[in-house]
């Protein structure tokens, strides 16, 4: 087989199918790309400065791995009944504080984005205080969908090329989700479940509809795949409530973009082996990651490519502190040939990290990484 490019190796693989070697795709989707900037992180995150896809792809050019971008989202356009309000509320040279007002006929309500030096932002406040009372406003949230600009989608794929492949978006409901939503997080959102069952039902239908509406759209302007799931998405909920919230949304997406001849990604970290079952046998899902090893996981991947590399694709999975961060170049290379031997086999098989790369993993580390994958990892 001759040489391919980053797009059709990482395609080749999503396909559960064979390509020139085994890719490679770290997870460096938001810490590194802002380190290698040199600048404030918020500048990136806050000021768009630049956008954190154009420091994506500068990253990839400069370690030159198969680019792997979660960042291809369309933009829609609805009809919109509230008016926004953002100011900075506080500033200091450690960090910025951002409120913003959603302000309805029927009432306020805000949130607030802590942006960091030298770190991500943290969604700090959010916009739920007390579910009963501010229900009644959160319709507003989900107006009628007129449309969609793709347009920066479109500069992603351009600028993107070959160099690797570009996803476009769509969530999934479930308590991995509300914990965006609720000022008290997971605790709020899992009280709201039980307290007010048939309110939460009702705001994830509101969810479902939009982010199938979404779906559609995002298929229409054919990204190179769709990312679906979310962090934490098994391991932020049991699998009675997955299969209440979660799981109806994910059947859906996954057969649309079966349908479109789409490849269908989802991500879910922390525990996710047995959500795997379940989306081998309910789904039709193509790829999945990032199959985190004990104690922050529970996949093993030669166990995984022996009882479902026949249904999926699986992207994975060096431990990000132990091996990445904290690791040797001769642990990394260690590490991922055993990643290699487990899963390479007959393709179907991205070598990456178990979830994103911390801030400071050494540069050698990542090198490294795509070294072993292109020396070792060949076919």
């Amino acid at each position: 087989m001759n040489k391919l490019t980053s797009k059709e190796r990482m395609l080749i693989a999503f396909r559960n199918q064979k390509p020139d070697m085994v890719p490679v795709a770290p997870d460096i989707s938001n810490m590194i790309p802002a380190r290698l900037t040199g600048k404030p992180f918020w500048d990136i995150y806050l000021y768009n400065d630049p956008p954190l896809w154009k420091a994506y792809m500068n990253a990839l050019k400069y370690f030159k791995f198969d680019g792997w971008s979660d960042k291809g989202r369309i933009e829609v356009k609805e009809k919109r009944e509230y008016d926004v309000e953002t100011k900075i509320i506080s500033k200091n040279d450690e960090r910025i504080v951002v409120r913003t007002t959603f302000k309805t006929k029927e009432g306020d309500l805000w949130e607030e984005v802590t942006y960091y030096r030298d770190n991500p932002p943290t969604l700090t406040r959010k916009r739920i205080k007390n579910f009963k009372e501010d229900f009644k406003i959160l319709k507003y949230f989900f107006p009628e969908i007129m449309g969609y600009d793709d347009s920066d989608l479109k500069i992603q794929l351009k600028e993107m090329g070959d160099l690797g492949v570009v996803s476009g978006i769509v969530g999934t409901p479930g308590l991995h989700d509300l914990i965006y939503w609720f000022d008290n997080g997971l605790e709020g959102a899992s009280y709201a479940y039980y307290d007010n069952y048939d309110l939460i039902k009702e705001f994830v239908s509101w969810q479902e509809k939009r982010y199938l509406k979404i779906c559609e759209m995002t298929l229409d302007a054919k990204p190179d795949f769709i990312l679906t799931g979310g962090s934490g998405m098994w391991a932020m909920q049991s699998e009675e409530i997955f299969r209440d919230l979660s799981l109806p949304t994910l059947k859906k997406v996954t057969k649309m973009c079966k349908e479109a001849g789409i490849v269908s990604f989802v991500h879910s970290c922390g525990k996710q082996r047995k959500l795997l079952d379940i989306l081998a046998k309910e789904t039709d899902v193509d790829v999945v990651n990032p199959l985190e090893i004990p104690p922050m996981g529970d996949c093993d991947l030669k166990e995984l490519k022996e009882s479902l590399g026949h249904r999926f694709a699986f992207m994975g999975n060096l431990h990000t502190t132990d091996v990445m961060l904290k690791g040797t170049p001769h642990d990394v290379e260690r590490e991922a040939k055993k990643a290699i031997d487990s899963a390479g086999k007959n393709g179907g098989f991205v070598l990456s990290t178990g979830d994103q790369c911390g801030r400071d993993t050494p540069d050698e580390n990542i090198f490294t990484l795509i070294r072993v994958a292109r020396e070792y990892g060949k076919y």
